[in-house]
This record gives C-alpha cells, structure tokens and sequence, in this order.
C-alpha cells in the first residue's frame, strides 16, 4: 500500500513535548484492535480529535514529538485515525523510526509558523510544504530515498519482504 507522495489536507496543530502517552494513553495499548487505538488517539490532550480528525488530515506539532515510551502504538494510533503525515520542528528519534517502519510519513520542519486549520500543501519526495493559508512555503528535512521507498510499500516488513530479505 504505497502512500501518497502529495499530500493535501487540514492541520491538526499541538504544542511541543508531546509524548506517547499524549498520543495513545497507556490503559489502551494491551489490544491489537487498531480502531480502539484510533477512537482513543490524542484524547488527553484534546477530547474532540477523534471527532474532528477526517482521513488524510495532517499532524503538526513543536519540538521532541513522540517523546516517551518506545511504543509502536502511537504511531500506528495516529495511522489509523487517518492522519496522513505528522511534521514537527523535530521528533523522538523511536517515534521517528516507529513512524517510517509502519508507513506513517513524518517530516521535520526545524521553524515553521503552521497555524490550526491551515490547509497544507504536502510534497513527501522533495520535502517541501506550502502553507496555503498563510502562502508561506516551508523546506523540511528531506527524507531519504530507502525512507520514501519503505513508505512506499506501506512499512518496513512489506518492504524487507518485497526486496527479498524477510522471512517468517
């Protein structure tokens, strides 16, 4: 399952230090239903989101993003509740490499003056993101092409089992 490389869609904008308990809350994380994990995504933080999320929508955050625990839970809460791509002036390094081995795209914008509710212009390959609202174009750290190929395949497993180096 390739992920969209453009990407066009609402941000969801938080503050900075946002950790995974933030992200998914602990007392969720002992199922392996991932709607349970998106009904409950961000809901300590702000109880409406999963009311106001829409799929493709788009997460942008401060510094530290994903803090915390090493759970691959919330990255995969954020996937399922439909964001499409997290940028954050920079992220957890796990939460970073969680992200990117699950399929869900995350980019690092090291000053960006994003508001809530700006529509965003998203190119992944190239790694730039228009601000349409504000008419303001931000350059993000530009992902490596394996990174874009991983997403590409939908996560790290399907993309270590289509290059022939995964077996079970």
């Amino acid at each position: 399952m390739a992920v969209k490389t453009n990407i066009k869609a609402k941000a969801h904008v938080y503050g900075n230090h946002i950790d995974t308990d933030r992200i998914i809350p602990g007392k969720y994380t002992k199922t392996l239903d991932l709607s349970t994990l998106a009904n409950h995504v961000l809901e300590d933080l702000d109880p409406e989101f999963n009311k106001i999320v829409a799929q493709g929508d788009i997460l942008v955050a401060g510094i530290n993003f994903g803090c915390g625990s090493s759970r691959e839970q919330a990255p995969l809460a954020l996937k399922q509740a439909g964001i499409s791509v997290v940028i954050a002036r920079d992220f957890a390094r796990i939460f970073f490499r969680n992200a990117i081995n699950i399929g869900l795209p995350v980019l690092e914008i090291s000053d960006h003056q994003i508001q809530k509710g700006a529509k965003l212009d998203v190119d992944l390959k190239n790694g730039i993101v228009k601000d349409l609202t504000a008419n303001i174009s931000y350059e993000a750290t530009k992902l490596p092409d394996i990174m874009i190929a991983i997403l590409n395949e939908g996560g790290l497993v399907n993309y270590l089992k289509k290059n022939g180096n995964y077996s079970l």
